[in-house]
């Protein structure tokens, strides 16, 4: 039985399917809440085996995914914990229980193993037992789409909210630990709004950029109408600490002042605020500034 006197007053569980996916949609929400006090717990479910590899002097990694660049983005993500100020991270199920099953219609979506092809329930029991252990007030996540439809984030998803149901089913494995309703739960998205300034602001600056190409607004995942928009997390103070996370994810971004690119050699705009939407729970404003806003 888990004594609730004993944990942190606030406490805050993300998901996200690969290593340096936290950094990029919630770095600066996780410094804030980790410098706050707050209990901040992230679980990654694959190792990103897939990911392609940016710098020329780390091709060599992608020769061997999972016996190179897999440890080698584990080693990547503590690095980036440890500028957020974040000091628990799992994997789910444990490191590589998990395989990272590339893009949509990419062969290794029918790898044995992979993410995607594993049964909701049997993933989600895992998560059940971090919920459980946690007892997370705020659960932080994807978009049923996964953001950008990328196999895994849609499975991330998936699990993600089969998990706070079962985590509160007095029913359900009780070896888990005692049961748990996570109060309020968020989906990560950015208001169009704000990402049409963050290019605006981009092109204008564009001929001092390293980067060839500029993305587009489609490029970003999760954009949403305003409306949308549940909670704005001011990131201001903690834009810096997201930028260092973000450079530790080496292999996958490459960050240059208020910019960033991925793979594609296309830049975007490093946002500052960042965003949500409440799906589960009551809103305690209009639009909140804290996720933690009414909760008990």
């Amino acid at each position: 039985m888990t004594d609730s006197s004993l944990l942190p007053g606030r406490r805050l569980l993300l998901v996200h399917a690969h290593p340096d996916d936290e950094s990029i949609n919630n770095g600066a929400t996780m410094a804030k809440y980790a410098a706050e006090g707050a209990h901040v717990t992230l679980v990654t479910c694959t190792l990103g085996e897939e990911g392609e590899v940016i710098p020329p002097d780390l091709a060599h990694l992608a020769a061997d995914r999972d016996d190179t660049l897999g440890p080698y983005r584990v080693a990547e993500l503590a690095a980036a914990m440890k500028e957020l100020g974040v000091t628990d991270h799992r994997f789910l199920g444990g490191p590589g229980r998990y395989r990272d099953s590339g893009m949509m219609g990419a062969p290794q979506n029918d790898r044995p193993g992979c993410f995607w092809r594993a049964e909701v329930d049997e993933a989600a029991a895992h998560l059940v037992e971090v919920i459980r252990e946690v007892r997370p007030q705020v659960l932080v996540t994807y978009d049923p789409n996964g953001g950008y439809g990328h196999p895994d984030h849609i499975q991330a998803h998936r699990v993600a909210m089969r998990a706070v149901d079962l985590a509160a089913e007095p029913a359900f494995r009780r070896d888990l630990g005692d049961p748990h309703t996570v109060p309020k739960v968020y989906w990560n998205c950015v208001p169009l709004s704000v990402v049409e300034q963050g290019f605006a602001r981009l092109r204008e600056q564009g001929k001092d950029m390293p980067f060839p190409g500029i993305a587009s607004p489609a490029d970003v995942p999760g954009v949403v109408p305003d409306a949308e928009v549940t909670a704005a997390v001011d990131s201001s103070p903690y834009a810096s600490a997201k930028a260092s996370a973000m450079r530790a994810h080496a292999t996958q971004i490459a960050v240059d002042g208020p910019f960033f690119a991925l793979s594609n050699d296309l830049g975007q705009p490093l946002l500052g605020d960042e965003f949500y939407r409440l799906v589960r729970g009551r809103a305690a404003a209009d639009r909140e500034d804290d996720l933690f806003a009414g909760v008990a």
